[in-house]
Order: structure tokens, then C-alpha cells, then sequence
């Protein structure tokens, strides 16, 4: 037997199909014993609403808005443009997706979706009584969901592939964090310790993501210590890491960064890193817009867990995501 229908509902409680209707959009005017003997089937069955030609039929429309870094930084510029790529995908589904910066004040809508964890964001957008999203970092705070990747994970990831790297011999590896104030830095250099431990990770400098400080912090530090054997960039800020991976040629530390840009995709094909630990922003983003029109239906929304891609030079996909 296939889905079971609300004929097969009504049916099997009955009544007619225009009772089970009513009893299910709760239009009233249905006797009580009537009512419990729909809901009775409704579980008995297993049926569930087909949300999707339940709003078209009504012409239900969804807006949602997506509150995304502006800048040239490579991966906010993919998680921009795949949300522009489903707000196209979906038209047929009545999705209009207002793209705002993280900087723009609080928008009225269905359901809207952070990507990181903006606190004071998501405290603005709970205030006004809107359902939130966390996109890339969780946060603690009022949310209904988190999609991303689990950054512990990533980060015990990044730790074995050095551990591989490293093996026969000792590991000194220096982990560049964009700042200890954003959950998923914090939790994938917890999870490069955990592997690695204290002995084979170095201190942590902090770059603020921006590409002039990673490079004149990280230019320092090898100066400082050339014993540094590998290098783990947890957030951005790359564009100051590459160029001095190529200055150095030959005699560079092994390298494992995030997410899979244009910059990151040229150096790997280079030879200037090794690894990138890439969190699919094209499946975030469609997952995310799955939760966000679940929440709006008064559903909740399905767990989610994005597993992130590993590349090397070796296996880079046909275009950069």
C-alpha cells in the first residue's frame, strides 16, 4: 500500500472526505465523537499531510530572509549564491528569499536563517517573534535548528589527517584561528587537541579572518619557531597564507584549511596545501531552506547532518561549489 490519503482517512473513521477535511485544517462545525474518530485514523494509518499541494492549493506563500556576510570572502560569496540558486529552484514552491547583510535591521517573515552564530542577531529576531535558523555555527541561544557540520568532528578531521602526515615522525602543528569568540573555531580546535594533543599542537594565533594579519602573524611565527611542521587555518583569512606558502617553495609545513573557494581550489592544484575540509555551502543551504519551510508549516523540522568533503589535488570536483 502506498501513502495512505485522506480518503483512506475518512474511510476508515467513517465519515466523509469533506469531515476529514474540516477536521483537519480545524474549520469547527464537526462533532466531537466525529473528530476523535478522524484523529483516531490519522494515527492509526500513519497519514501524513502533503504540506506542499496543501499550499498550493491555497496559494500559500513563504518569506523567508537569510542574514549572510557581505564581502569578497569566498565561502559567505558560495553560501550567497546558492540561496540566489534555490530562490530560482523553488519558485514553483512560492519561496521569495530576501538576502540580507548581518548589519541590516531585523526584516518581517516566516522563518529567517543566520550563518554564524550572531548572537545579537538571533536575539533581535526571537524579540520579534520570528522562528530562527543557525547556518556554519550554532549558537545556544532561541533557535529552531542547526544545519552544518558537527565542528568537532571537523576538527579531530583536520587533527588525523596531520597525525597521517606526520607519521614516523614529530608533529608541531600551529593552528590559526579566525577568533576564539565564534563557536566553530572553538570547537575545531577543540577537536584538532583531542587528536593531536598539547604536545604536537602549538598555542594558537588568532587573525580575526583577515588575510594581512593571518600573514603577518603567520610570516612571525615560522620565523620564530622553524621547527613548525604543519599548519591548521581553521577559519579564513587564506588569501594571507597562500602567497607566503609559495614564497617558501618547497620548504613549507603542511597544510589542511576550510572550505573549498576559488583561492583554496587554486592553491591546492598548485602545490601550496594539502587538504581542504569543505562543509558543502550549496547542501547547507537547501537543508536549511527545508527546516525553515517546515518551521513555517508548523512542522519540525528533520535532524540534519551534512558530512564535509575531504580534497585533495587529486579529487577536485568539476567546478568550484
Amino acid at each position: 500500500m502506498g501513502n495512505p490519503t485522506l480518503h483512506d482517512v475518512a474511510r476508515a473513521a467513517g465519515v466523509s472526505y469533506s469531515t476529514a477535511d474540516r477536521v483537519l485544517n480545524g474549520r469547527g462545525g464537526v462533532a466531537e465523537k466525529s473528530i476523535q474518530r478522524v484523529r483516531q485514523a490519522i494515527q492509526d494509518l500513519g497519514y501524513r499531510r502533503d504540506m506542499t499541494a496543501a499550499n498550493l492549493s491555497r496559494r500559500r506563500s513563504y518569506r523567508f530572509a537569510a542574514y549572510v556576510p557581505q564581502g569578497d570572502h569566498g565561502f559567505f560569496s558560495a553560501i550567497r549564491r546558492a540561496f540566489l540558486a534555490e530562490s530560482q529552484r523553488r519558485a514553483g514552491q512560492r519561496i521569495a528569499i530576501n538576502l540580507r547583510d548581518v548589519t541590516e535591521p531585523v526584516t518581517d517573515c516566516d522563518c529567517a536563517v543566520t550563518v554564524g552564530a550572531d548572537q545579537d542577531r538571533i536575539d533581535a529576531l526571537t524579540a520579534a517573534g520570528i522562528p530562527v535558523v543557525t547556518l556554519v555555527s550554532d549558537s545556544p541561544g532561541a533557535r529552531r535548528a542547526y544545519i552544518g557540520i558537527d565542528n568537532l568532528v571537523a576538527g579531530r578531521t583536520a587533527g588525523r589527517l596531520h597525525r597521517i602526515a606526520h607519521r614516523g615522525g614529530p608533529a608541531r602543528v600551529l593552528p590559526i584561528l579566525g577568533s576564539a569568540g565564534l563557536r566553530d573555531h572553538r570547537d575545531r580546535l577543540a577537536g584538532a587537541i583531542e587528536v593531536l594533543g598539547p604536545g604536537s599542537l602549538l598555542p594558537a594565533i588568532a587573525v580575526a579572518d583577515d588575510p594581512g594579519r593571518m600573514r603577518a602573524l603567520l610570516e612571525q611565527a615560522l620565523r620564530d619557531d622553524p621547527g613548525i611542521t604543519g599548519l591548521y587555518s581553521i577559519g579564513a583569512g587564506n588569501r594571507g597564507l597562500i602567497p607566503l606558502m609559495r614564497e617558501r617553495g618547497g620548504d613549507r609545513p603542511f597544510v589542511v584549511l576550510h572550505e573549498l573557494t576559488p583561492h583554496s581550489r587554486a592553491a591546492l592544484q598548485d602545490g601550496l596545501i594539502d587538504v581542504v575540509i569543505d562543509q558543502k555551502p550549496a547542501e547547507e543551504v537547501a537543508r536549511a531552506l527545508d527546516a525553515m519551510k517546515a518551521i513555517a508549516d508548523g512542522e519540525a523540522p528533520a535532524p540534519v547532518a551534512i558530512t564535509p568533503a575531504i580534497f585533495f589535488k587529486d579529487n577536485l570536483p568539476g567546478d568550484t561549489p
